[in-house]
């Protein structure tokens, strides 16, 4: 080979070091740029938009007579979805406030009577106090006639005496016969007027004892009515108790009609309508579905690896597949206290033995800065690429 064609190689294989020294340190570059940027960003393809997503059931059993929405329709809080047949339930409450107004009308009644027995009872107190204060009139007149039996005890002794003397005198001629007459006479009356108290000293202590019976009588009838008005009123109470049930039986077939309209639960878009005119539905049975998009948020399934530097507060950069070209603002709010796989429906186990290492994976809940940009495009479920800054 001359000089002359040698030249040219070398500077052919000088070009072909220096464009291979670009390469290299150009990746060099790109590959200390790549592991900046992953020590500072932690991404994630696995990630979806999340809402609240309400079943609408009804609360009572009936048949729907009329539907007032329709998917994908947007409803606000407390609008009335669908309307079941009121009238089965309408008659139910009829008959529960008629029964009300029955026990009420019962109250009337008893508090009447036990009005009425309040005054029966005072009455019979007011007997037994005069009963009992004409016992001591009694008590008074009995002693005056026992003094009054006393005083003509001693009447007919002396007039015994004056008798028995007169007899003596008048034997021996010493006072005359009309005088003894007299003395007999007075003996006589005397005794008459002791008989005559004796009588009158019975009939009042016969009264008297008469008047004690009144007096147990008197107690025993206010005894009787005291009872009866004990009876009355626990009575009233048992009414005022039926009268609760009653109420709480009326207020309870006014909250089932007032169940006969299904209401939204909050704001939100209508979807999976079954709800058909004309069907009957029990209570329970879903209706509808209700998406809310008030609290949409998004979760990310990050690897267990990867976990270790995300924290409560950073900041996210969010690209939705639905819109590629346009990234959102969010923060991380919080991390599963759990991997996903420890709460699905069958957790793995290893029971045989055979165990097999398997990345998992928690999920992190991602907030928007500003929903009220975002919610329009947000459907829940959408695929979404959150890129989550570390540091």
């Amino acid at each position: 080979m001359t000089e002359e064609t040698a030249k040219p190689d070398r500077r052919r294989k000088r070009k072909a070091f220096a464009v291979a020294g670009t390469v290299v340190l150009l990746g060099l570059t790109a590959l200390v740029a790549y592991r900046v940027y992953a020590r500072t960003h932690v991404s994630t393809d696995d990630a979806f938009v999340e809402g609240s997503v309400h079943l609408v059931a009804p609360r009572v059993a009936g048949t729907v007579s009329e539907v007032l929405v329709i998917d994908n329709q947007a409803v606000k809080t407390d609008q009335v979805l669908v309307r079941l047949d009121p009238e089965p339930l309408q008659q139910a409450m009829a008959e529960a406030e008629a029964s009300l107004r029955s026990e009420q009308a019962r109250l009337a009644e008893t508090q009447a009577q036990v009005t009425a027995q309040d005054k029966r009872v005072a009455a019979a107190k007011a007997s037994l106090e005069r009963t009992r204060n004409s016992e001591e009139e009694l008590s008074a007149a009995v002693s005056a006639r026992r003094a009054e039996v006393q005083a003509r005890t001693a009447s007919l002794d002396q007039a015994r005496m004056d008798l028995s003397r007169a007899q003596k005198l008048a034997d021996q001629e010493v006072i005359p016969r009309t005088r003894h007459d007299r003395a007999r006479t007075a003996f006589e009356m005397e005794s008459a007027s002791l008989a005559a108290a004796e009588e009158l000293r019975r009939q009042a202590e016969a009264a008297l004892r008469s008047h004690k019976s009144n007096v147990a009588q008197a107690a025993a009838h206010l005894k009787a009515e005291e009872a009866a008005l004990e009876r009355a009123r626990a009575s009233l109470e048992t009414q005022k108790e039926q009268i609760a049930r009653r109420q709480a039986q009326a207020d309870q077939a006014r909250l089932r009609l007032s169940y006969t309209a299904v209401l939204a639960p909050a704001d939100g878009f209508v979807t999976r309508m079954s709800a058909e005119v004309g069907n009957t539905v029990q209570a329970g049975q879903p209706l509808l579905s209700l998406v809310g998009l008030d609290d949409a948020h998004v979760v990310a399934n990050y690897k267990e690896t990867k976990i270790g530097r995300i924290r409560p507060g950073q900041k996210v950069t969010i690209r939705l597949d639905a819109y590629p070209g346009r990234k959102f603002r969010g923060t991380v709010d919080s991390l599963m206290a759990g991997t996903g796989s420890a709460f699905s429906l069958f957790p793995p186990e290893n029971a045989s033995g055979n165990y097999v290492k398997v990345v998992q994976r928690v999920p992190i809940k991602i907030l928007f800065d500003d929903p009220e940009e975002v919610r329009p495009l947000l459907r829940v479920g959408m695929s979404v690429v959150p890129t989550i800054l570390v540091k």
